[in-house]
């Protein structure tokens, strides 16, 4: 698990990929959770926290994850795939 301090700079990471994707992403699937891998900037999205996380799970098992509501940004969350 994260300390404190990667936790952070691993939060800065999601949270800049997410602002690229973001005006792509927002017009049409508002509402929505996006699950970020930061380090290669890949995306899932779903209706669901547990249906973005399933798709996020097939390429990045047991890996960190960042999500996001879409629209909502301080809804953001970094968390492991289970």
């Amino acid at each position: 698990m994260y300390d404190k301090n990667e936790r952070a700079k691993f939060t800065s990471r999601g949270q800049a990929v997410y602002e690229k994707l973001k005006s792509d992403l927002e017009p049409a699937h508002e509402g929505e959770i996006v699950a970020i891998h930061p380090e290669s900037g890949d995306h899932f999205l779903g209706k669901t926290l547990n249906e973005a996380d399933e798709k996020a799970f097939a390429s990045y098992p047991d890996e960190w994850l960042y999500f996001v509501r879409l629209g909502s940004p301080e809804a953001a969350l970094p968390l492991k795939t289970w």
